[in-house]
């Protein structure tokens, strides 16, 4: 029997089902929990993790800038439940650190930031050696500078000396700290030090590597070092997992990724007897500023400090699955309300899928927005793109719907404007395709975003301004390959912003081609009266 000759009823009923069997594995499939084996408990403390002190609210760049004493001993005493040490990165406002971590049997690896400007760096350098001496029962270590050579604030000669004046001064193990390939360019370095500190970031490496391979290549840097430094000893200083954020090449942020990547190196180093720490105890959402989304998570802990369940228990990528699954829900009823009856039996079948499918890009372009927004004008966005989805969701619903009454008005006034409503997301569309391909570093896949208008507008064409059209559609299809190029073949996330590019690049197509159409038989329908005016004329003249 064929679809057509099924009641509207009964297929309506039966996409309802189909559409919310689809919608409820959706979300669940996205927040389902998983089993890993645990790496931190009760009994069994990890080495050390990374500590900064600032709230969800709270930036170094802040001015001015005041820590929150209260704020430091919560995160000590919780991170005293799960670590053995903890490791800074300034002296400046986190004096009382040594204190604080004695009280709650803490370790620590104290910090000094070293930069380009010599008095800031001597003041911090005075500060790390008065609480190295002060404090020999806590400060295990002290570390002069951090990443310094990447930022190419200072040489390799100058750091050295800055070293050896440390060195001369406290009676702990010093050392610095710094991405593992720069310790190879910069080899006046490494005599001056007591022990290695190197940065393990396999999300960040110029060529990405898979959370599959991740631990491969640690292992295969770590041993590399060890044999190439023996027999000073070589301390993981940095290593970790994004938990949201962009995918580069196979290297996929996610919470399960983390968890699988920090249990696992967990296991790898104790078996191996390696010195580390993790990066980082907690979220902190203030890097998503110069580094996106990503940067905003490596955290073990929330910036909330509420567990993760990165290193123990049951982990799931999407935590708020449930909310979202509702959230999706309340927009598809929504549109089966605002649509109402259908008489066609092929729109019975469509309608209520339309609505979950819209539902559940709406919702995971919230979860993404939520996740990467960083200011005002990202917010706005955000909301902007919803609000067109929502729009184009009306609009396609009542295409579908018995309209008569209201609806029957309702409709008429967006298809009346359905041209401004696919002009704004081919407008969004060439934005967004712009940005990844000249700026794509930082930037997260809004593939979500543009689902919804291009299929919509691909089935159903409509008539726009030819010229403003046929130059969104260059841009947005034009940027596939390049964007592809930049990204890597094995990125999927590219791979699906590709195709919903080309997605909307055929519904803009489409509707170059119906202007065209229209402005063509316009011009035939001009010339046709333009002729019949003039047969009147010239029979007048005649009479």
């Amino acid at each position: 029997m064929s679809v057509t000759s099924r009641s509207p009823l009964f297929l309506y009923l039966f996409s309802c089902v189909i559409a919310l069997s689809g919608l409820c594995g959706y979300w669940y499939w996205l927040g389902k929990p998983v089993i890993l084996p645990d790496a931190a408990t009760p009994t069994h403390k990890l080495q050390c993790a990374s500590y900064t002190p600032f709230d969800k609210d709270q930036s170094p760049f802040d001015q001015p800038f005041t820590l929150r004493p209260a704020r430091m001993d919560a995160d000590l005493a919780l991170l005293a439940t799960r670590f053995d040490c903890i490791r800074t990165y300034s002296m400046t406002g986190l004096e009382a650190i040594p204190d604080i971590a004695r009280k709650y049997g803490l370790k620590v690896m104290l910090g000094a930031w070293v930069n380009g400007n010599p008095v800031d760096t001597a003041k911090e350098l005075n500060a790390l050696i008065k609480a190295a001496n002060a404090h020999p029962d806590v400060v295990t270590a002290v570390i002069v500078g951090n990443e310094s050579l990447l930022r190419k604030e200072v040489t390799g000669a100058q750091l050295a000396t800055l070293i050896r004046q440390v060195k001369a001064q406290v009676k702990q193990p010093v050392t610095y700290a710094d991405v593992w390939e720069y310790w190879l360019q910069y080899p006046e370095v490494a005599p001056a030090v007591d022990f290695l500190t190197i940065h393990l970031l396999p999300y960040w490496e110029d060529d990405p590597t898979g959370i599959n391979k991740a631990l491969a290549h640690v292992a295969q840097i770590r041993e590399a070092f060890g044999q190439k430094f023996a027999p000073k000893d070589i301390l993981i200083g940095e290593t970790g997992w994004p938990s949201e954020g962009r995918q580069r090449e196979t290297a996929l942020p996610s919470r399960v990724n983390e968890a699988v990547f920090i249990r696992s190196f967990v296991a790898m180093a104790e078996q191996n007897g390696w010195h580390y720490n993790l990066i980082e105890a907690f979220d902190q959402p203030w890097k998503r500023q110069s580094e996106g989304a990503v940067g905003g998570y490596w955290g073990l802990f929330d910036a909330d400090r509420q567990d993760k369940g990165v290193l123990a228990g049951p982990v799931s990528n999407l935590p708020l699955w449930p909310y979202w699954l509702i959230a999706s829900g309340v927009i598809a009823l929504l549109t089966l309300a605002w649509a109402g009856r259908v008489t066609q039996p092929r729109n019975a079948l469509l309608l209520p899928l339309l609505a979950v499918f819209a539902g559940c890009c709406i919702g995971t372009w919230g979860e993404l927005a939520r996740v990467t927004s960083r200011f005002a004008g990202e917010y706005l966005w955000a909301t902007a793109l919803v609000a067109l989805n929502l729009v184009v969701l009306a609009h396609a619903a009542l295409a579908l719907s018995a309209r008569a009454g209201w609806r029957e008005r309702a409709f008429f006034w967006l298809d009346a404007r359905a041209g401004g409503w696919l002009y704004a997301s081919g407008f969004a569309a060439a934005v967004m395709m712009l940005a990844m391909v000249f700026d794509p570093r930082y930037r997260s896949f809004p593939t979500a975003t543009l689902w919804l208008p291009a299929l919509v507008y691909l089935i159903r064409p409509v008539a726009a301004p030819r010229r403003e059209i046929s130059l969104l559609m260059f841009i947005v299809a034009a940027g596939i390959a390049p964007q592809l190029f930049r990204e890597g073949l094995s990125n999927p996330q590219a791979w699906a912003w590709a195709a919903v590019s080309l997605t909307m690049a055929l519904a803009l197509w489409r509707s170059v081609r119906i202007s065209t159409a229209v402005a063509v038989q316009a011009q035939s329908e001009a010339v046709a009266v333009q002729a019949r005016s003039e047969a009147v004329g010239t029979s007048t003249g005649a009479v």
